[in-house]
């Protein structure tokens, strides 16, 4: 193996991933120097599952996605920081393709894009949402989170960004109740955000020409009809819940409860 130049922290937040935290912190602890967890009240098996792959393990409460991200950035100590879920995984190739990143003397890009595979219902997707690359891995130095409630974003340093080679693993969903409740629950915290940055719905009809749209790309100009019978599921799933994210908009504009 390579002898490393650049140091990498991995950076997780959790609640009640006992189901699956072990597949995330297994895939990362080959390359990582440090592990920082951030739990917010797990009330089954996470913390002890984590503590066995990591000192740096801390319970907090729960402000938000962006600000709890950004709580673990700011106890990482090494150079790089890798983002990653508690479902998911990286595959064997980017492990190998990190490791010869890190043993570089010198890194090209600022930051890194991780192609993305999401593997729901026992199908890896490779159309569609899967058919996205996103930014997990960056330098730590004057790095940040935006603070959104949902759907936060890793604002980096320069914006010279390459692309990893091999695939992040996102395990999105245990199960279809499982993808339905959290479709909702992420549908009303856009629902906040939007609001709260002054985003205006347009209406209702406007809500459910913006599913319909989001459906086309997703299956029809992102080619999620290549994944089959799954990629239709996934792409009816968005569709509906960015329609239940405008419909939240508008009923906080009118104040409807």
């Amino acid at each position: 193996m390579s002898v490393k130049k650049h140091s990498l922290s991995v950076i997780v937040i959790t609640k009640n991933e006992a189901d699956r935290i072990s597949r995330c912190l297994e895939s990362v602890k080959i390359v990582a120097d440090e592990i920082i967890v951030l739990d917010s009240g797990s009330t089954d098996d996470t913390v002890a599952i984590c503590q066995q792959f990591t000192e740096h393990v801390f319970v907090t409460d729960w402000p938000g996605f962006g600000k709890q991200k950004q709580r673990a950035l700011d106890k990482a100590t090494c150079d790089w920081v890798l983002s990653i879920d508690a479902d998911e995984a990286l595959d064997e190739k980017m492990q190998a393709e990190l490791s010869k990143l890190l043993a570089q003397p010198a890194i090209q890009h600022d930051a890194y894009k991780l192609p993305w595979g999401v593997t729901i219902h026992g199908k890896t997707l490779k159309y569609g949402r899967s058919a996205r690359a996103v930014l997990r891995l960056f330098k730590r130095e004057g790095a940040e989170f935006s603070l959104d409630e949902v759907h936060e974003k890793v604002i980096p340093v320069g914006t010279n960004f390459g692309k990893m080679k091999g695939i992040l693993l996102h395990y999105t969903h245990r199960d279809f109740k499982h993808g339905l409740d959290k479709s909702a629950n992420y549908a009303w915290l856009g629902s906040q955000k939007y609001f709260r940055k002054g985003k205006k719905s347009h209406g209702l009809l406007l809500a459910l020409l913006r599913s319909m749209w989001v459906f086309f790309h997703i299956y029809v100009l992102r080619l999620g009809m290549l994944d089959g019978s799954i990629g239709f599921l996934v792409a009816m799933r968005y569709a509906h819940g960015n329609f239940n994210k405008y419909a939240g908009l508008w009923l906080l504009e009118n104040d409807r409860s």
